[in-house]
């Protein structure tokens, strides 16, 4: 079955699918919308298997667009605005895009180099409900192209299939209790599995998605939680972050929130408490996953999140985990080991680079790169990236670990931890921390507080207070940026106050 055809085929008509800036869509406006666009898209000679970029904030249009291009069997690529023009243009040949971006990508010399451009805006013209033209297609086609985080590298394709889609959407249905009343806010892009995860798993039960384009103002989306009524809200640990330590999200009661789920990285155990105690009505999942296997992989049930401490769960429906050694066998628990993935949501591979497909996905099992160990009952606990662990004084320490020690302190909103190179240890561990607004909070009242609590290799050497940390277009925190930034203040000697 077509993925658009799969997921808007659920939605009563007269339901709301879009609550926006514009105001709410219902379902029969979204399929009207979608007929229309389907049909710009072949005035421009567009057919199966072209490939459609989609540039622009969460709107009404940017999902019509999207359901558009997978309806008429091309190849949806969802671009975060922040995506180098190269890896756009080599991407997708025309772009379906909000009018703000047109100036930003002629300034850049893009837009002459594609050889269409779209509007992804709402005209502001409703279109009579029509009986969409769904193309044929099979579940190994591809469906979209999507660009990982780049968390600790330059972001990569990913080859997501309509039956990839369709498979991570049961399977998250499978343990998530939605259903056509939900009301959920959405803050994450898109362009973002995750966030692409909100969208198709709400428009298959029908239910309806709030628009909030922004997170950078967490007071506002506490305002239109309790404006909208939203039953359910998603994040990674920066949402949550800002909404518990920069505004009233852990005193303003919420009633109509009944769930939270959380993923794109492990938030840290106080943090998790805090977000519980914010919103006690509200049932909180943990997930974790990755853009290789369509958005998740493993979830925790709220009713274990005490019984399994720092867990990431386990596999979620269709989904086989299991963590191995470096010879290929699964670890003994207390062992640590690679999460290795199976199921119908792990992509076939990385666009044209056949040699990174055949290390990270060898016989379609995913090699997540995230080191974890496991219990006696098979649940997971995910330790730190590859990439992120540090290696100082010949000894290989969790950035995770001392970023959950340092988030105790509430006056911290944020934390990264990095190992910077160091002539001596071989890497120095260096933190960088934000402060929440009002307080006083030093580098040596954060050094005393890991002191205490961590062993001495793992103290960071240097505290670096910073009014934001860099974070990529899904919110998350980048840290190879946040490494660079450490290499440049050292290499410097300057203090990084002030710096963004």
């Amino acid at each position: 079955m077509n993925t658009a055809e799969y997921l808007v085929s659920g939605g009563v008509a007269g339901d709301t699918a879009v609550i926006d800036s514009d105001g709410p869509h219902s379902y029969a406006d979204l399929r009207g919308e979608v007929m229309r666009r389907i049909s710009r898209l072949h005035e421009v000679g567009l057919g199966p298997g072209d490939r459609v970029g989609l540039v622009g904030p969460n709107c009404f249009g940017w999902v019509a667009g999207y359901l558009a291009v997978l309806a008429a069997g091309m190849v949806a690529v969802p671009i975060a605005p922040t995506l180098l023009p190269d890896e756009m243009v080599s991407r997708a040949k025309w772009l379906s895009l909000d009018a703000t971006f047109l100036g930003s990508l002629e300034s850049r010399r893009v837009a002459g180099r594609l050889r269409h451009t779209l509007d992804l805006e709402w005209d502001g013209t409703s279109v009579p409900a029509a009986e969409i033209s769904f193309v044929e297609v099979s579940e190994d086609r591809d469906a979209t192209l999507e660009f990982t985080s780049g968390t600790t590298g330059r972001p990569r394709v990913v080859r997501l299939t309509h039956g990839n889609l369709q498979a991570n959407t049961e399977s998250i249905l499978g343990y998530l209790p939605l259903t056509s009343r939900e009301r959920v806010l959405v803050v994450l892009p898109f362009s973002y599995v995750f966030g692409a995860s909100l969208l198709h798993t709400h428009l298959r039960v029908g239910a309806t998605l709030v628009v909030q384009r922004s997170a950078a103002f967490p007071q506002q989306m506490v305002d239109r939680m309790a404006s909208e009524r939203c039953t359910g809200l998603a994040g990674v640990p920066s949402t949550f972050a800002v909404l518990l330590r920069n505004s009233t999200f852990g005193r303003q009661p919420l009633p109509d929130l009944r769930l939270i789920q959380q993923a794109g990285g492990k938030l840290a155990p106080a943090m998790v408490e805090e977000l519980r105690r914010a919103q006690p009505q509200a049932r909180l999942f943990l997930m974790y996953g990755q853009t290789e296997a369509t958005a998740r992989l493993s979830y925790l049930p709220p009713d274990d999140i005490d019984r399994r401490p720092g867990s990431i769960g386990r596999g979620i429906p269709g989904v086989c985990l299991r963590v191995v050694g470096e010879d290929g066998t699964e670890v003994k628990p207390g062992e640590v080991g690679e999460i290795r993935a199976r199921g119908g949501n792990v992509s076939p591979g990385y666009l044209d680079d056949p040699e990174e497909t055949a290390r990270r996905m060898p016989g379609g099992e995913l090699r997540t790169g995230d080191l974890a160990t496991v219990d006696d009952e098979g649940y997971i606990y995910v330790v730190d990236r590859r990439e992120d662990f540090i290696k100082s004084w010949g000894v290989r320490i969790s950035s995770q670990e001392i970023e959950a020690a340092a988030l105790q302190l509430d006056d911290l909103v944020s934390v990264a931890v990095v190992g910077v190179p160091d002539e001596e240890a071989g890497e120095r561990v260096e933190m960088v921390a934000v402060r929440r607004d009002g307080s006083t909070i030093t580098e040596q009242d954060i050094l005393v507080h890991c002191r205490a609590r961590l062993a001495r290799h793992m103290v960071p050497v240097t505290v670096h207070l910073v009014p934001l940390i860099p974070l990529n277009s899904n919110g998350k925190i980048a840290k190879q940026d946040v490494r660079e930034l450490c290499v440049g203040w050292g290499s410097a000697d300057a203090s990084p106050e002030g710096t963004p």
